[in-house]
C-alpha cells in the first residue's frame, strides 16, 4: 500500500471525520501510537463542507502548537465519510448534499495550505487495522467492517486495499440502505438490547460471506470495545474479530496514508 515512510515524515496529523464528531491527533508512523491526546469535537450539525473544512483548520492548527516532533512538511491526512476518487467526493450518506462532486482535495489543501490526503473513513480505519492492528501481518482477505453512525467498510488481500467498497448500503431482506437498518446509531436510537441488534446483523454478514468469502471480518468503531457482548452472537461461519484501534483507527489509518502519499 505505497513506498516505506521516509525519515522526513516520522510523523504526521491524522483527521477523522465522522458522521457525528470529528478527531484527530498527531501520529507517530513507525508505531501507530498517538503523540498528542485525541482532539474531538462534534461534526458541524448539517456537514457543511465549509463548516467542516472550517473546524479540521482549527483542529489542525491546535495540534501543530502541542510540542511533539511534528515539522512543518509532515503529512496531513483527513477522512471522510465519502467515496473519494483524485480528491472529489462522490457520496453524502450521513453528510451534507453539497459534497457531491465537490474537489474535497482543493478545500481542505487551499484552507490549510499544505497538501491533504484524503481517504473513505472506513478505508482509514481498516488500513490502521492492517498494518497496526488486529489484522497486521495477514495476506489473506480481510473485510473490516465499521459500526457507527453507518456501516462502513474496507476489503484488503495481500495487505492491499480495494477502495470506497461502501458495503452499508447495500440492499438487503427488503432494506434499500442496511445500514439504516443495523447500523450501531440505530441500536442505540431503537434501544436494541445486543441480541436484537445481532440478529439484524446476522443476515448482513452472511451476506458478505456470501460475495466475498472473506478469511476474517475485523468489526471496528467504538461499539468494537463491547465486542465480548454481541460477536459471539452473529451467527456465521467466518471469525469475526474486534478491532484493536478501536476508536483512534481513523486518525492513525489516515496518517500513514498520507505518509505514503496515498492517492
Amino acid at each position: 500500500m505505497g513506498k516505506a515512510t521516509d525519515k522526513a515524515h516520522a510523523t504526521a496529523i491524522g483527521i477523522d471525520v465522522g458522521g457525528t464528531g470529528i478527531k484527530g491527533a498527531v501520529v507517530d508512523l513507525a508505531t501507530g501510537e498517538l503523540l498528542t491526546k485525541r482532539h474531538k469535537i462534534p461534526t458541524p450539525e448539517g456537514g457543511d463542507p465549509g463548516d467542516i473544512r472550517d473546524a479540521v483548520v482549527t483542529m489542525v492548527g491546535e495540534l501543530r502548537e502541542l510540542d511533539t516532533p511534528l515539522k512543518k512538511s509532515s503529512p496531513i491526512g483527513v477522512s471522510l465519510p465519502t467515496i473519494l476518487k483524485h480528491g472529489v467526493s462522490h457520496s453524502a450518506a450521513n453528510i451534507s448534499q453539497r459534497w457531491l462532486g465537490l474537489d474535497a482535495a482543493a478545500l481542505f489543501g487551499d484552507a490549510l495550505g499544505h497538501e491533504v490526503t484524503l481517504v473513505n473513513d472506513a478505508d482509514a480505519a481498516g488500513v490502521a487495522e492492517v498494518h497496526y492492528g488486529a489484522a497486521k501481518g495477514r495476506l489473506d482477505a480481510v473485510l473490516v467492517t465499521t459500526l457507527g453512525t453507518g456501516i462502513g467498510s474496507a476489503l484488503f488481500h495481500d495487505g492491499r486495499l480495494f477502495p470506497n467498497t461502501e458495503l452499508g448500503h447495500l440492499q438487503l431482506d427488503g432494506h434499500e440502505d442496511y445500514e439504516r437498518f443495523a447500523s450501531a446509531k440505530v441500536r442505540e436510537r431503537e434501544d436494541l438490547d445486543m441480541a436484537t441488534w445481532s440478529a439484524r446483523l446476522t443476515p448482513y454478514y452472511r451476506h458478505l460471506e456470501r460475495l466475498f468469502a472473506p478469511d476474517v471480518f475485523v468489526v471496528s468503531g467504538g461499539i468494537s470495545k463491547r465486542a465480548d457482548e454481541f460477536l459471539h452472537l452473529i451467527d456465521i461461519t467466518t471469525p469475526i474479530i474486534p478491532a484493536e484501534l478501536r476508536n483512534n483507527a481513523g486518525i492513525v489509518g489516515v496518517a500513514w496514508l498520507a505518509g505514503q502519499h496515498w492517492g
